[in-house]
């Protein structure tokens, strides 16, 4: 068989059998974008593939083997302070580990502000949340997955973005032309890994407050990004993870998210571990930290399967 004929067929191959889908959040043009000279920046040099300078964010789909999916869905924001995102680490590592058990995962590739390619900085990290889980309700039929149990994961700085979506949502534009921002964005549920949740306390991480809102931003931003002053009755259930001794996003701020989801009566679940520090990702090989994943699906199932009856 000549080589080229071979190299065709394998190509078939991989695309028909392949569990991993990227899809463009916008298909009609990126809003509140400009046109620069920027380009995207993979870096993978290091220990952890960092992407920067997003231009055209995305959604890659994570689907398991269709005998074992469970109809569940989580849309992952990796962390890296706004200013980065660490893309396999934090993102299609803890994807994988989800189709292991059946549930299909999006990895979000979304805007950082600290690209000159926004308009508005701050807006563009929210809007492609937001768009991220109006786009997967839309698919959910096409992609086997059940509407009303898709919910959004964040770490460090993209826990902040996800804990953003799951207090700052809307049920859908319905007088829009655009089909899919017709649909609701409201997550089903959140998983917050070592969030930064406030920018207006005392533990507040400035490195992300200033890579989303400048050095100076007013009191009323910080305000509206400092997630724990949003916690309604409609917020979704939450579970959160986090070490004692992580020194770079202070666990305070996800006792303060569980105290506010606490006094509005929203289910809400907390594991604290005496070490890990920040950014610890599926902690493999550090002891008994490596079975957060464990925790986070037996939460998981409760909590889908409360909403199923």
């Amino acid at each position: 068989m000549k080589p080229i004929l071979l190299l065709l067929i394998l190509l078939l191959i991989n695309n028909v059998y392949a569990q991993e889908i990227a899809v463009p959040l916008w298909s009609d043009g990126v809003p509140n974008y400009q046109k620069t000279d920027e380009v995207e920046i993979v870096d993978d040099n290091e220990n952890i593939q960092k992407v920067s300078y997003v231009q055209e964010p995305n959604i890659t789909v994570y689907k398991p083997a269709k005998r074992n999916t469970t109809g569940e869905s989580v849309v992952i924001c990796p962390g890296g302070g706004y200013w980065i995102l660490a893309y396999d680490w934090e993102g299609s590592d803890i994807a994988k580990y989800f189709n292991s058990k059946g549930i299909t995962a999006i990895v979000l590739k979304y805007r950082l502000p600290v690209s000159k390619s926004n308009v508005v900085p701050h807006k563009s990290p929210l809007m492609d949340a937001q768009r991220a889980i109006r786009l997967t309700r839309f698919h959910a039929g096409e992609w086997g997955l059940d509407s009303n149990k898709i919910g959004i994961m964040g770490f460090s700085a993209g826990g902040h973005l996800a804990s953003t979506a799951g207090t700052h949502f809307d049920y859908g534009n319905k007088n829009s032309d655009d089909m899919i921002e017709r649909i609701s964005c409201r997550p089903d549920f959140m998983i917050l890994m070592y969030p930064v949740i406030s920018f207006v306390a005392d533990f507040s991480h400035t490195g992300s407050a200033n890579a989303l809102l400048g050095e100076n931003p007013t009191r009323e931003l910080l305000e509206f990004y400092s997630n724990e002053l949003h916690v309604t009755e409609n917020t979704p259930p939450t579970i959160l993870i986090h070490s004692q001794d992580d020194t770079g996003v202070p666990i305070e701020n996800s006792l303060n998210f569980y105290k506010a989801l606490t006094d509005k009566k929203v289910s809400a679940e907390m594991h604290l571990y005496p070490f890990g520090g920040h950014g610890f990702s599926l902690a493999l090989g550090n002891d008994y930290l490596s079975t957060w994943p464990d925790r986070v699906v037996d939460w998981l199932k409760r909590v889908t399967n409360k909403k199923s009856q």
